[in-house]
């Protein structure tokens, strides 16, 4: 929605004094949204003590960054409903008396949505941009975000800092996920006994969630988890992951008891994390997925320090000794490969994808000793859980004009097999330029955009019901 449609649905933000905020996300048991589910008011306070007691100005950051493979719900809030981030956000920074707002992002279509949501604003109230940041796992740790939105590498510090104390520029920062921002901003207008209105008393309000690495849905906690896939077409298969890969799997009997809450996937031994719900299909090796999802997490490494750099992939490669039928001693092998890595990361990513592992060795424990005895399971690794688009080619250097001026970059029209479903209206509204094949999916995944197809293709990026698309410079 654009600024006058968002205005006309939500009306004009209220504005809180800090305490009013804070005590206001108290009410509703506000946490963020991004993963690690910290109260958002104890952030908020933390942040405005440390501009007390420093007398310098703030700054707000958006963590729109969501490297994780399975979420697509802040990238569909970001390009759809910007204004109500960004509504919160400045909410935030206007409490605090923040000088700054800035929204952290990986895709061009998404900081194209942002920027044009900021430029509908206008220039009143705190400085507010967007930064376009590399695509990767870890760009989304905070001190990696701050530094990356800084000019610096998008990578983690390695020193345990606090943003609140120092974030942005070295001022106190506040700095949490899209939705955590988004909910922010609606229970601000709807009031605590508004926003209360849905959910459970305990956790009130609602949840975005990403099913299955293509349905963005918004849903009132509480409801049964198998409900939700089953809304979305999907059933618990196998098992669920849920809280992304660096989350946990829950096994079907325990998805069939589980609500969507933090309390019930507590209770059966997984946590919600940034919303990511990957049901595992019964048509899939469950090996197999686990071992694809390893070495991507491998390669994520920021290489900053030999747990994460060197652990990591021995731990992906002992997994695939397992798989091919290396044995007990194989799968001892991945025990112990991930004992070395465990708390001794200098950030959260070595914890998480062996949190990811253990839990896929317990829940899928019949089906790993198996295929360490070289059994196996029968079944076909079919790509289940969502994984990046295959490396694209080198781009051919970008061409200077013979006066010596750069020209405008060549752009190109992205398909992400991960995300689409081939519902084919790309193609009907880019006749001549993408073309589908026999199975009703573009041929390409990588379609040079001419100069005066852009608008069309801008459009089908923006039309397209998956977020499969984007268009990006070709250099």
């Amino acid at each position: 929605m654009d600024r006058t449609a968002h205005l006309a649905v939500h009306g004009p933000a209220p504005g809180l004094s800090t305490g009013e905020l804070a005590e206001l996300a108290d009410d509703i048991g506000l946490r963020g949204r991004g993963g690690a589910g910290f109260p958002f008011a104890r952030k908020l306070r933390a942040v405005a003590d440390a501009l007390g007691r420093k007398g310098t100005g703030g700054a707000v950051v958006v963590n729109g960054s969501e490297g994780e493979p399975g979420c697509l719900k802040d990238t569909a809030l970001l390009l759809y409903v910007p204004h109500l981030v960004l509504d919160g956000a400045l909410l935030a920074a206007r409490a605090l008396g923040a000088h700054e707002v800035v929204v952290g992002v990986t895709r061009a279509d998404v900081r194209a949505s942002v920027g044009r949501a900021i430029a509908e604003r206008g220039t009143t109230g705190p400085a507010t941009g967007v930064t376009l940041l590399p695509e990767r796992f870890v760009t989304g740790e905070s001190t990696a975000l701050v530094r990356g939105i800084e000019g610096g590498p998008a990578l983690p510090s390695g020193r345990r800092i606090r943003t609140s104390e120092s974030g942005l520029g070295g001022a106190p920062t506040l700095l949490s996920n899209t939705e955590t921002f988004a909910q922010l901003a609606l229970a601000a207008r709807l009031g605590a006994a508004g926003y209360s209105a849905a959910g459970l008393p305990t956790e009130p309000g609602t949840v975005m969630l990403t099913v299955a690495g293509t349905h963005a849905v918004e849903t009132p906690t509480g409801l049964p988890l198998p409900y939700i896939l089953e809304l979305c077409g999907t059933a618990p298969g196998q098992g669920v992951l849920v809280g992304g890969y660096h989350g946990t799997w829950l096994p079907p009997g325990a998805v069939r008891s589980a609500t969507v809450s933090r309390d019930s996937l507590a209770a059966a031994g997984g946590d919600l994390g940034a919303g990511a719900v990957l049901p595992l299909p019964e048509t899939t090796c469950p090996v197999g997925e686990t071992v694809r999802v390893a070495r991507w997490l491998a390669a994520q490494s920021a290489g900053q320090c030999g747990p994460c750099a060197l652990g990591l992939p021995a731990l992906a490669g002992a997994l695939d000794d397992a798989a091919g039928g290396g044995g007990q001693r194989a799968l001892d092998a991945v025990r112990a490969r991930m004992s070395a890595v465990e708390r001794r990361g200098a950030c959260g990513h070595p914890d998480g994808s062996t949190r990811f592992v253990s839990s896929a060795l317990a829940v899928f424990a019949e089906e790993f000793a198996a295929h360490a005895l070289g059994h196996g399971c029968g079944r076909p690794v079919l790509g289940a859980l969502p994984l990046p688009a295959e490396e694209r080619p080198p781009a051919a250097p970008r061409p200077f004009a013979a006066t010596g001026a750069v020209r405008l970059p060549r752009e190109q029209l992205l398909v992400d097999w991960t995300l689409c479903r081939g519902h084919g209206l790309c193609a009907d509204l880019l006749p001549g330029l993408l073309r589908l094949g026999p199975d009703g999916y573009p041929e390409r995944a990588v379609i040079p955009v001419p100069a005066r197809m852009r608008p069309r293709a801008l459009r089908a990026v923006r039309r397209c019901p998956a977020l499969a698309l984007r268009v990006e410079a070709a250099g």
